[in-house]
């Protein structure tokens, strides 16, 4: 009863006082309609014409012969011609004339004409106009002139109504794009330019990757589910006291999931889920990318909790202070310190975790590292054994296979492939199938693709000599005998001298052992077969060609690796040169001299695996002719033909191929992967690849 009574009170209080309602809200639109209707009324004003329609007989009697015409102008309009008559200004006081007076002075200009009469031709007009005027002299005759004219309609629409209607239309395409109206996304208006370009997942727009499409990376998605978890569970982290992580930083090579990893971030998360590149805060103008990252927190902090993932962030994540000019601007190191201030800085929420990925963390700032900002760095390597199964897996799911498809026996042919790799080779596969006509995609349709993915297009009818396909078999085989016999090398499982891709006209490849480290002995019969080629040249034909160019180029790199990189050289030491400081420092980090011992020694280095490999072929020439004549014959050797032709290898090295699928000694006739090296820890450097016989 109480609240009642109040209610009426108020109500009373509100009702005494002078309510006044709001004004309409303002639309520029009004304002457009008022400018467009003042300038059509004035247009029409001053083009108005208030002329009367009169008799020629009328024309002729009352004006024409009391000389009160100053000029007649006629003009085409329909099927009949409209003669104007325009009276003289001095007889248009005569009393005749005072019905006009009223009527022009509507018109705001006075030069209209008075009255008009109609002819059906322009001849017609002219001979009666001809027969009224034969008794006047020529400076009492009246001019006759013609215009062509549109109707009054069509020349106001065409000369005044597009363009003033163009104007209207591009006025309000620019204000619309200027306030952020329809018709631009955030950050393509004039104004909206400092806007965030991330792309929002959310309950509405949800990706549908998932954890388990995510294959081989069993560590790393272990880590990032954890991240996942403490958005949907928080008490049950911080009810002992921690903390959720404000940043993961996803590092890995190229091709190995970290952008897959992030996808299934955003599938498996239910909460909402920004992403974007790091070139997307790059903007030619200053400031905008710092306006960028503001809007984009500002955005996150409304839909927080929340994951931000930002791609390729060493756009804008490089270590600050390195090339910059004095006095100069940079829009990328402001976007950087943006970024710091809003990941930690004085007024950060929390709330909003961040996920980054990048293939060169060694480029990043120190700050955009350190822990509060990026608490973890997720490492996603390449796959091993078993995390390359996983992957054929998941792959394989979609394909049509058929019987004896084995992912163990795939894996352990595909040594150092990352996951875009083993996409890409059961890709192909399925491709090869289908260009064949077959029902189900088979073993031999993934070596095949293998093979593609490794030494590109395979081309049969490429035209080459039979001088150049000798030497290139020769070349060949002289990879197959160092490789053969040289105890730390990898067993080579396939040779060829079908041309494939751009520059290959034959190549051999291996079947390494998967390991970490390596040893000097290793390394140094690693490089005589891959010198074996050009070896095999010298001792056969007594001269060289430029086949071994791609040999050549690893050789060195390995070489250069060994003396400055992993200290394999008595006279240089135990010392390694790999970081050399800021990458914009192009200046070495050694002295002139120990530059030149470093060449000294990289030239012995080079030239002891010429002599060690020379002298190995030569003893085996007799194979080396076999061997090179059978490649002749079928283009393309196994493993168990070079057993037939050189017999069994004598040294006890069981592949990793042997342990984990046939657990025997002796391999399959398989293809391998072109890495015959994954890289080891700390190298910087590429691992030696398959030989190839270059152009």
């Amino acid at each position: 009863m109480k609240e009642s009574l109040d209610k009426k009170k108020q109500i009373k209080k509100v009702q005494g006082k002078k309510i006044i309602p709001k004004p309409p809200k303002f639309n520029i639109m009004w304002v457009y309609g008022i400018v467009i209707l003042i300038i059509l009324g004035v247009q029409f004003f001053m083009s108005s014409n208030n002329a009367r329609l009169i008799t020629y007989q009328k024309f002729e009697n009352e004006m024409l012969k009391a000389g009160d015409v100053e000029k007649l102008i006629a003009y085409k309009q329909e099927d009949l011609v409209v003669a104007e008559v325009y009276i003289k200004k001095d007889r248009l006081s005569e009393d005749k004339y005072k019905d006009l007076k009223d009527r022009n002075n509507f018109s705001l200009s006075g030069n209209n004409p008075q009255y008009y009469f109609t002819d059906g031709s322009f001849e017609s007009l002219q001979n009666r106009l001809k027969e009224s005027q034969k008794d006047f002299t020529d400076d009492q005759k009246v001019p006759l002139s013609y215009e062509s004219r549109t109707s009054p309609f069509s020349s106001l629409f065409w000369s005044f109504i597009v363009p003033i209607g163009i104007f209207v239309v591009v006025w309000i395409f620019i204000m619309r794009r200027m306030g952020g109206g329809a018709g631009g996304g955030a950050g393509g208006q004039l104004f909206n330019i400092g806007k965030s370009k991330a792309t929002l997942f959310d309950k509405e727009s949800q990706v549908s990757i998932t954890f388990s499409d995510v294959a081989g990376l069993e560590e790393a998605k272990q880590e990032v589910m954890e991240i996942v978890d403490f958005l949907k569970n928080p008490q049950k982290y911080t009810n002992l006291g921690g903390k959720i992580p404000k940043g993961a930083l996803l590092v890995g090579s190229p091709g190995t999931g970290k952008t897959l990893m992030a996808k299934a971030v955003a599938g498996e998360a239910q909460v909402p889920f920004f992403s974007l590149s790091g070139s997307d805060f790059v903007e030619m103008f200053v400031g905008v990318g710092a306006s960028r990252v503001r809007d984009l927190f500002k955005q996150a902090k409304d839909k927080a909790p929340c994951i931000i993932f930002i791609d390729e962030i060493d756009a804008i994540g490089r270590a600050r202070g390195k090339n910059s000019m004095v006095g100069g601007n940079d829009e990328r190191e402001n976007t950087l310190n943006q970024l710091l201030v809003e990941m930690d800085g004085f007024g950060t929420d929390s709330g909003i975790i961040i996920m980054a990925a990048t293939n060169r963390p060694d480029v990043l700032d120190s700050a955009l590292l350190r822990p509060g900002r990026f608490d973890r760095q997720i490492s996603i390597d390449k796959p091993d054994l078993v995390g390359r199964e996983q992957i054929f897996k998941v792959h394989l799911q979609p394909l049509k296979l058929a019987e004896g498809v084995d992912p163990k026996k795939l894996s352990a042919q595909t040594p150092g492939f990352a996951g875009a790799e083993i996409a890409n080779v059961c890709n192909e596969a399925a491709l090869i199938a289908a260009r064949r006509n077959k029902e189900a995609v088979d073993m031999q349709d993934f070596q095949d693709a293998v093979d593609r993915v490794i030494g590109g297009l395979e081309k049969k009818n490429k035209i080459i000599s039979p001088e150049e396909k000798k030497i290139v078999a020769y070349h060949e085989a002289g990879h197959a005998i160092a490789g053969w016999f040289l105890e730390h090398a990898d067993p080579l499982v396939k040779v060829s001298i079908v041309p494939r891709g751009v520059a290959a006209l034959g190549y051999a490849q291996y079947l390494p052992k998967e390991q970490f480290l390596y040893t000097t002995e290793q390394l140094t019969d690693g490089m005589c077969m891959t010198m074996g080629g050009r070896v095999a040249e010298d001792i056969t034909f007594g001269k060289i060609s430029t086949g071994a160019q791609n040999d050549l180029e690893r050789i060195t790199k390995l070489a250069y690796a060994m003396v400055t990189v992993y200290g394999m050289s008595d006279k240089v030491g135990n010392v390694s040169f790999n970081d050399q400081g800021s990458e914009y420092n192009f200046n070495k980090p050694y002295s002139e001299k120990t530059s030149e011992l470093i060449d000294s020694e990289v030239r012995v280095l080079i030239s002891d695996i010429y002599i060690k490999t020379k002298e190995l072929l030569i003893e085996k020439k007799v194979g080396l002719e076999a061997l090179a004549v059978k490649l002749l014959e079928k283009e393309i050797l196994y493993q168990s033909d070079l057993e037939e032709i050189l017999g069994k290898r004598p040294f006890d090295n069981r592949t990793t191929y042997d342990e984990f699928v046939n657990g025997k000694e002796g391999g399959d006739q398989g293809i391998i992967a072109e890495n015959i090296h994954p890289e080891p820890v700390g190298d910087s450097t590429e691992p030696l690849k398959a030989s190839k016989t270059s152009k």
